[in-house]
């Protein structure tokens, strides 16, 4: 990150709070309503030092974690199938193709008919939020390898599984990476949606307490958190691979 990136990305947050401390201070809005960054600040530290900011980011990202590794382990190998069975990429592709516009949301309801108000009701709607656009992007990145790397690697004696490990998967990683970070936003926001219904240990959970209490402070503060846990996930995760496949393939 350069200097002046920095520098910019400074100002640029600097003049944010700025602007939202003139504004709460000008009082266009009650207090409890527009709550002022300091507010904010306040109780985002009052919810890590009792316990309950720091909880609730476990339980939502453990929770996350499971239904991610499930939607990326389905997705990968549901386009992997799609890319190379014709027969199944015209038929259950297009439900695919379907269901992925499909937005996740839409999954809660038939969810809390086939498993209850619980946990595995919230884990199936992030599978489902996650795992077509997995599974498009895969199917996509297979189906659009050159063919000149394929006919390259054949003359050079590669054959069945070699193909696939040496050229095919390599060159769809790009798309592969594309959609494992689309999958990953879909599953945060299906999460999120999920907790929103339910009393479990999680920073949806605290959204709603902080709508039932009128605490306009704690819901800005869990939503300062949760963009700042999207932030990290997508520079330290999603950043870093794919650098390194810009790096591999001479483009950074």
């Amino acid at each position: 990150m350069t200097r002046g990136l920095v520098v910019r990305r400074s100002f640029f947050f600097l003049g944010f709070l700025l602007l939202w401390l003139v504004l709460s201070t000008a009082h266009l809005w009650p207090p409890y309503l527009f709550p002022s960054p300091v507010q904010v600040a306040l109780s985002l530290a009052k919810g890590i030092r009792d316990g309950t900011v720091l909880i609730g980011i476990a339980g939502s990202m453990w929770r996350l974690f499971r239904g991610y590794i499930a939607a990326l382990v389905i997705g990968l190998a549901l386009g992997l199938i799609l890319a190379r069975v014709r027969p199944i990429k015209e038929t259950l592709g297009l439900l695919v193709m379907g269901l992925q516009a499909l937005p996740s949301i839409c999954w809660l309801p038939l969810a809390l008919l086939w498993f209850g108000l619980n946990e595995r009701a919230i884990l199936f709607v992030v599978v489902m939020g996650a795992v077509f656009s997995i599974a498009q992007s895969t199917e996509d990145g297979i189906r659009n390898t050159p063919p000149v790397y394929l006919k390259a690697a054949r003359n050079l004696g590669a054959r069945g599984l070699r193909i696939y490990s040496a050229v095919v998967l390599p060159a769809a990683l790009p798309n592969i990476v594309t959609g494992m970070k689309l999958g990953w936003s879909f599953a945060w926001r299906s999460l999120m949606a999920g907790e929103l219904l339910y009393a479990l240990p999680g920073l949806g959970h605290l959204l709603t307490m902080g709508r039932e209490l009128n605490d306009m402070s704690q819901v800005l503060a869990v939503i300062v958190v949760i963009i700042a846990l999207g932030l990290a996930t997508d520079r330290l995760v999603f950043g870093t691979m794919e650098r390194r496949l810009r790096e591999r393939w001479g483009l950074g």
